[in-house]
């Protein structure tokens, strides 16, 4: 084929593609998907996701199950949106003994719900005192507990050779782990001796009483105050060498994200965008290599016929009536759950789909007039097989891919449901079998469910698309040959 009849046979085949609605459908979801591996990077605000994943100390400063960002549009009561506010002023006070520096926040608070927490982070250097404080819209400040750094902070090994000599700590002070207490002590002020002595106080959460109003009723039925509140870290130190470096303010947020977090506080969004690839590469590889199989098995067993095909039929049948997810369970649990010995497993038990199909177009195929003359001019099996068979029936080939792929894609989501995909990616699968042992059906956690769910059957869908948009434009050329 000249390069001349390629382009015309590609472009009449174009012609008739964009004719069906269904495939041009599928065609831009699946470059839409493409688009999402390509641009994974820009897509998360998290890095290296697949070597985090399963770190739950990197997702240490989200929320464990929170809703989805744009559920506040729906939502009676809209609930506080997590945040990282990294710019705050310094101001500094010395005197003979000592030397305090204030670094205040300010956090503007405007929903119905409050966060979970507020964290205060940064890296101290030498032996320091920090005291935690919060100005209220309302004029209230409110102080909490202090912390000591080194003995109250987390001491951090600095590299040999390094050129710094004093002490460095982590700062990581919660609110709600912290500060119960006193949020406590300084809303009694405001109730009667009734009401404190009714309400267990264990059980209030902290940030309910900071962002609430200041009257009766603030331990039972909070009311939330809005308007700035203002964080301070206030250090204090003997050293005029001691630093403070990247103070930040956390808010947990009740909501978060494009589809929420989960309860191990991982983004799912995230989660998606990275287990993208993988269902890509799984469909892909697998379905190309399976049907590339099937295909020329079929063609083989229908030209050599006789002792050949008996034989070859007997093993089609022995790996089509085999109880395909019990071995591939077996297989997961004994042989390794790497993604590519999933992979080739899918491809022992999917390459029987087009044995049938394509032998029997074979042996149409196999009784034209150019196979036989080509017999007559002395061509050998292998140049008829590949030379004058496979190219008619290749084409069939790419329809019998793309409606492989949303199998190869439902198995590795089934094995990761029951725990046995591989540990070391991120797939859709795997998000849903973290849901059911998470309990995400139980407790609500629709976001956790839904989202994964979705896009298996989407992908999925969108390959069944493009399949039957190529059986509808190349079968009827098939069968006219």
């Amino acid at each position: 084929m000249t390069l001349k009849d390629f382009k015309s046979a590609v472009g009449e085949f174009w012609g008739e593609f964009i004719r069906q609605k269904a495939g041009v459908f599928s065609l831009i979801i699946l470059g839409l998907a493409l688009a999402v591996v390509i641009f994974q990077p820009l897509l998360t605000p998290f890095s290296d996701v697949e070597g985090n994943w399963r770190k739950l100390e990197y997702w240490e400063n989200g929320s464990a199950g929170a809703k989805p960002v744009w559920t506040n549009l729906f939502a009676r009561q809209k609930g506080a949106v997590g945040a990282v506010i990294e710019d705050f002023e310094v101001t500094e006070t010395r005197n003979e003994d000592f030397m305090v520096t204030t670094y205040a926040f300010e956090y503007d608070y405007r929903y119905d719900l409050p966060p979970v927490d507020i964290i205060f982070q940064g890296t101290g250097y030498d032996t320091a005192a920090y005291e935690i404080e919060v100005e209220r819209p309302d004029g209230e400040v409110i102080v909490m507990p202090h912390l000591n750094l080194p003995q109250d902070g987390m001491v951090v090994n600095l590299p040999e050779g390094s050129d710094v000599t004093v002490p460095v700590s982590g700062l990581r002070y919660s609110v709600a782990n912290r500060a119960q207490r006193a949020l406590v002590t300084w809303a009694r002020m405001f109730e009667s001796e009734e009401v404190i002595y009714t309400v267990d106080s264990s059980q209030l959460r902290p940030t309910n009483l900071m962002f609430a109003k200041a009257i009766p009723g603030l331990m039972r039925e909070p009311e939330p105050l809005h308007g700035v509140y203002t964080f301070r870290i206030i250090q204090s130190t003997l050293s005029a060498a001691t630093k403070f470096e990247d103070p930040a303010l956390l808010v947990i947020g009740r909501v978060s994200g494009l589809m929420g977090t989960d309860t191990s506080k991982r983004d799912i969004w995230t989660g998606l965008v990275a287990g993208m690839k993988w269902a890509l590469l799984i469909g892909f590889v697998t379905s190309a290599i399976s049907v590339i199989v099937g295909v020329f098995y079929g063609i083989i067993t229908a030209y050599f016929g006789g002792r050949v095909d008996a034989v070859m039929s007997f093993i089609f049948e022995i790996f089509i009536s085999m109880p395909v997810l019990p071995i591939l369970i077996i297989i997961s649990a004994f042989i390794g759950r790497s993604i590519w010995i999933l992979i080739g497993s899918f491809v022992i038990f999917n390459w029987v789909g087009p044995v049938k199909v394509v032998r029997s177009m074979a042996l149409q195929i196999k009784e034209e007039t150019y196979i036989e003359a080509a017999k007559a001019l002395g061509a050998n099996h292998g140049r008829i097989i590949f030379k004058h068979m496979a190219p008619l029936l290749l084409p069939y080939a790419f329809s019998l891919m793309a409606l492989s792929v949303p199998g190869a894609i439902v198995a590795e989501a089934s094995l990761s449901l029951l725990g046995l995909g591989d540990p070391s990616i991120i797939s859709w699968g795997q998000i849903l079998q973290g849901a059911v042992t998470g309990g995400a059906v139980l407790n609500g956690l629709w976001w956790w469910v839904v989202p994964p769910g979705l896009a298996i059957a989407l992908l999925g869908m969108t390959f069944a698309f493009l399949g039957q948009a190529l059986d509808k434009i190349l079968h009827p050329k098939l069968r006219t040959r």
